[in-house]
């Protein structure tokens, strides 16, 4: 094997070169908006720690955000909070929407940093348990995501992180990280890394659609690796989460549901 890249721009390698860990959460803008039946431009803020690292504002015409949601085109720069310097890009194009035995136009996103590409996120053709691949700018995978699964791969396991009514499960919506060359990723398989969507407070599930996010980044990853996961968490709200209303926590089931 060759030597592992590096790529981004010193703004993202500053930031999350020593990452472990980072929280990704949606600012509650536009309830008012969400409440006329309006759709307000994705707005995150991210941490790492305690402290927040960066800004990320969706740009999307208004027109398809209203329209064609959750599946319209976006870009989204995520910017350094003190300075607004660019720390990763996401570029995502208009796709049919995630959904199984699809034969094409899968559901995709490309990163960038610095005007380098960093890699890509793009869904894969799948029968029960939606997932996706993380790839190296050469095409080549790097990580497989996936929501866990029971039933030797053919479900999505809802009770991962617990009950999923109630309890400590409640409202948790995990997604785990896989290396590519994994052969084996169901059921109780290793996973080296994870995004889980995170339970919010009850003012927030009720008045706007804002989630959260927590990434923990798998052992070694590179700041590519982790810009690439950053932007694969926001994958995962725009496709499974925007349209969703999974504050009653079944999510998971939802998704589930996708192969039918």
């Amino acid at each position: 094997m060759g030597e592992k890249m590096d790529r981004g721009n010193d703004i993202l390698k500053s930031h999350v070169s020593d990452a472990q860990a980072m929280s990704i959460r949606q600012t509650r803008r536009g309830w008012l908006q969400e409440c006329l039946g309006c759709e307000a431009r994705t707005e995150f803020k991210i941490f790492v720690g305690g402290n927040q690292i960066a800004d990320a504002l969706e740009d999307a015409d208004c027109c398809c955000r209203l329209c064609c949601s959750p599946i319209h085109p976006f870009t989204m720069v995520v910017k350094e909070a003190n300075t607004e310097a660019e720390m990763i890009t996401i570029d995502r194009p208009f796709r049919c929407a995630f959904s199984s035995c699809k034969c094409c136009c899968y559901q995709e996103a490309t990163v960038t940093s610095g005007g380098q590409e960093l890699g890509s996120m793009k869904e894969d053709c799948f029968f029960c348990v939606p997932s996706f691949k993380v790839k190296a700018p050469d095409g080549n995978p790097i990580y497989k995501v996936h929501p866990p699964t029971c039933c030797a791969g053919c479900c999505v396991n809802c009770c991962t992180e617990g009950n999923p009514c109630c309890g400590r499960g409640c409202c948790k919506v995990p997604f785990h990280v896989f290396p590519a060359s994994q052969e084996k990723t169901d059921g109780d398989a290793p996973y080296i890394g994870k995004i889980l969507k995170a339970p919010k407070s009850l003012g927030v599930e009720i008045l706007t659609e804002a989630d959260a996010f927590d990434i923990t980044f798998p052992d070694g990853a590179t700041s590519q690796e982790k810009g690439l996961l950053m932007g694969s968490a926001i994958f995962i709200n725009v496709n499974f989460f925007e349209e969703s209303g999974d504050d009653n926590g079944s999510a998971l089931a939802a998704l589930a549901a996708l192969a039918s």
